[in-house]
């Protein structure tokens, strides 16, 4: 008779957190709705993802709770940095007019965003893994910048936007606006293909996956 697995706790591998933020890309979305134009985003300081909606919404008959369902869930995210790359300067609302000359209030075209964030254990430090995280259909809000008179403790200015998406379809399942792939599920091989595609490489331009070719990459990478 086969034995029972046991529930065991604080195994060194298993004390996993996460952490860190670099590697950042935005990618503008095309008309075709394809992510062929990337740039690198240096500078990033934090990436905060902000999903909301998914409220349990509940109905009453016979003097009691009937059924409930659950709203649909939307994805949005926050994004600080120091700079930021040219290329979002169309998403944030702003055209080159002449080359170095910007008018705001422009349209805010449409993009996609990747990063990684460093996966840590008990066992390992800070060489146990990293995930990437991919959002798509994402647009930017306006936000408010300050500048002050430098003093004797000067301090560079930060920018930051709140951005909000709209999910692209994922075959088999509901759309969806983020994926996360993390290197502890898979090998360093398909890791690297993902990421010959994202960043580009001696042969090929960097663009966004979209969530399908994401799928059918990790599967056949050798």
């Amino acid at each position: 008779m086969a034995g029972k697995n046991k529930i065991s706790w604080d195994a060194m591998d298993d004390r996993l957190y996460e952490l860190g933020v670099s590697k950042g890309v935005v990618y503008r979305q095309d008309d075709s709705g394809a992510y062929n134009r990337a740039e690198a985003w240096n500078g990033l300081i934090n990436v905060s993802e902000q999903p909301s909606g998914a409220d349990n919404n509940k109905f009453y008959a016979d003097n009691m709770e009937y059924a409930a369902l659950r709203a649909a869930e939307t994805y949005g995210c926050s994004v600080e940095a120091y700079t930021y790359p040219d290329l979002f300067a169309e998403c944030d609302g702003a055209k080159a007019i002449v080359p170095g000359v910007y008018a705001g209030q422009q349209k805010r075209e449409t993009f996609g965003l990747c990063y990684r964030t460093e996966i840590g254990s008990a066992a390992k430090g800070l060489e146990a893994g990293y995930k990437l995280h991919l959002a798509y259909g994402l647009t930017a809000s306006p936000s408010e910048q300050s500048h002050d008179s430098i003093n004797d403790s000067p301090d560079a200015v930060t920018m930051s936007w709140d951005m909000e998406a709209t999910p692209v379809p994922v075959t088999g399942f509901k759309p969806t606006a983020c994926l996360t792939i993390s290197s502890l599920d898979h090998t360093a091989d398909k890791m690297a293909a993902l990421e010959a595609v994202l960043y580009g490489s001696e042969t090929a331009d960097s663009k966004l996956p979209l969530p399908d070719e994401v799928a059918e990459l990790m599967k056949v990478a050798a």
